[in-house]
Order: structure tokens, then sequence, then C-alpha cells
């Protein structure tokens, strides 16, 4: 891959209904895709929106995006330098307060749970982790801070 190539995504995102009523009762539920992947979401606005607590939002979008994208970077970088990564376990969070204004997603907090066969120093995981941190793409895409907070495990391979 040339270090000048642009990589281009494509979304898409539609809702028909009527707001003719008024804010508290049009729907909110709405499709999102993101060709080529197959794959439509239902999707709706956080619950305190009037949105659909069974769907998922976008804030919640957003939350998964950073650790999936923690992830595939970690993963990347741990292959790289010949770590035994066996399980990466994240429960991320985010926070939103209402009252500042405009309202955004403030933090978003990554907590990797992450189990590697032994070898390698904790304190050399945890600057992969750094590192992999560094190289999210979508971590450097946003405003909102993005905080790792790592749980490192080894485990014994027979």
């Amino acid at each position: 891959m040339a270090e000048d190539s642009v990589h281009r995504y494509q979304a898409t995102c539609s809702w028909s209904g009527s707001t003719a009523a008024g804010y508290e009762h049009y729907g909110r539920s709405h499709q999102g895709a993101a060709p080529p992947a197959a794959p439509e979401l239902t999707l709706s606005s956080d619950p305190a929106f009037r949105g659909d607590p069974t769907q998922l939002n976008p804030e919640q979008l957003v939350v998964l995006a950073a650790a999936s994208c923690q992830l595939l970077s970690f993963l990347a970088v741990a292959a790289r330098a010949r770590l035994d990564v066996r399980d990466y376990h994240d429960e991320a969070t985010a926070t939103m307060p209402e009252a500042d204004r405009p309202i955004r997603l403030a933090e978003i907090v990554l907590r990797p749970r992450i189990q590697l066969a032994a070898g390698p120093t904790e304190d050399r995981v945890r600057h992969l982790v750094e590192v992999a941190h560094r190289e999210c793409f979508i971590a450097n895409s946003l405003a909102t801070p993005v905080r790792v907070e790592p749980v490192i495990e080894f485990v014994n391979v027979g």
C-alpha cells in the first residue's frame, strides 16, 4: 500500500415517517449501512431522547468503533512484535453530560482485558497498548479524548 493512498468510506442512513405531530411523536428508528458490507442495521436514538433501548444508537456506535479500532490496532502491534495474544475483551464506556454545551461525548474509556501467553513483561505489553492507541485511526479522528486502561494477564500455554 502506497504511503499516499487515500482510503474512502461510505455509509448510508435513511428514515421515513412524519414529524408533523411534534418532537414527542415521531419514530426514531432508522436504517444504516456501510457498503460494500452487506448487513444493514436498524438504529435509534438514545432512550433519553425518546429512542428504542433495544436498538443501537449513534453514541454507542462511536464507542464501539473506538473499542474495535483499539482491539484491531493492538492485535496488529502484538502480532508484529511476535506476542501471543490469546484473548481480548473490552468493556468500553463513554460519558455525555447534558449540562455541557454543545452536548457531546466527553470521554471514551476503553478497558481491555488482554490475555497473553507468558513471555513478555507487563511493561512491554503496556507499551504496545500505548503504541496501538497512538496508531488507532478512530481515536486519532475523534475530538473526544479516548483513554485506555488495560488489564493484562498471562496464561500458561500447554
